[in-house]
């Protein structure tokens, strides 16, 4: 049983990987046209299936949206009892069916050209009733499924699925989709919190920051230090504006020259070292705090005054 279904598995592999090698020459005039067409659009791009093409319609609209193409996915059925009003005149419709004869769309297809739509169709009939309605074949014809009945959608989906991907990556290179752009429609993933995600956004402000003026001795600056957790604290003259930070290993260092608490926070502080833009990135923070053996900065406005404060674990726990 085991070398069965081994053996079948890699069979499955094997086949559909022998179909996928004729599919890069299937990207031709048409191909382009397609392309083309979703460029010129001014509306959105709907993509629609049946089944498995189904299936495989909600991936290819997810990646298209994701990469700078607006889409997303109609099911036929659903088209047909009022979803059709999602469809404008404008937008560019992308119906897949590897036969052709989806029902569905034959009675949509009158309607779609009512509109009227650009419709794209990827099909392996290219004498289908869709393709003959489609203004442009997109040809995802195999020769052998993999399913050994010759039945399931297996050698013919992916196929389907690389040239949706084919098509999704050349329009995101047309349209110089960038990173950034990539984040702004990721924002809650780790490349969206690092592209998008700035110091001012998570910083600690108000009752959360650290701060002593610098008439004030090192036991206030200890009461801030544990009242807040930050791990230093700003110290500031009486217009906010910073003078330095006082920190745990500032503490240290203090005590152990023989200085004593009641002293001035002033004397045991460090002077104004490495501080932070609330417009700054916060992963560009994250590196510094990295290459400057430190965990926490105060954030500084553009005259030199203390507005908040940004420690390491806030980073992380903003998902970068």
């Amino acid at each position: 049983m085991r070398q069965l279904l081994i053996e079948a598995a890699r069979e499955t592999l094997q086949t559909e990987i022998d179909q996928l090698i004729n599919l890069p020459a299937r990207v031709d005039n048409a191909f382009t046209d397609a392309c083309e067409m979703m460029l010129g659009c001014r509306g959105k791009v709907i993509v629609s299936g049946m089944g498995k093409s189904g299936h495989i319609g909600k991936k290819i609209a997810a990646t298209l949206a994701s990469t700078g193409t607006p889409a997303f996915y109609v099911h036929p059925a659903e088209a047909l009892h009022g979803d059709l009003g999602m469809i404008a005149a404008g937008d560019v419709v992308l119906l897949i069916s590897y036969s052709g004869h989806a029902a569905e769309f034959r009675r949509m297809m009158p309607l779609l050209r009512a509109l009227p739509v650009g419709i794209i169709a990827f099909t392996g009939n290219p004498e289908s009733p869709l393709a003959q309605g489609a203004d442009q074949v997109i040809d995802i014809k195999v020769a052998r499924e993999a399913c050994p009945l010759g039945l399931a959608p297996t050698s013919s989906a992916v196929c389907t699925l690389m040239m949706g991907d084919a098509m999704a990556i050349a329009l995101m290179k047309a349209r110089n989709f960038s990173e950034n752009d990539y984040a702004r429609t990721h924002p809650a993933g780790s490349l969206g919190a690092r592209l998008l995600c700035r110091v001012g956004d998570i910083m600690r402000s108000g009752e959360k920051i650290a701060l002593v003026q610098d008439d004030a001795s090192i036991t206030d600056a200890l009461f801030e230090l544990t009242r807040t957790g930050l791990g230093l604290v700003a110290i500031t003259d009486q217009n906010q504006t910073l003078r330095g930070v006082f920190s745990d290993g500032d503490l240290r260092r203090w005590l152990l020259k023989g200085g004593q608490i009641s002293s001035a926070v002033a004397d045991a502080m460090t002077p104004v070292g490495y501080s932070l833009s609330s417009t700054q990135l916060a992963s560009e923070a994250l590196a510094a705090f990295h290459e400057k053996k430190i965990s926490a900065a105060p954030v500084l406005s553009a005259d030199n005054k203390v507005i908040g404060a940004l420690a390491m674990h806030d980073i992380h726990d903003a998902g970068l």
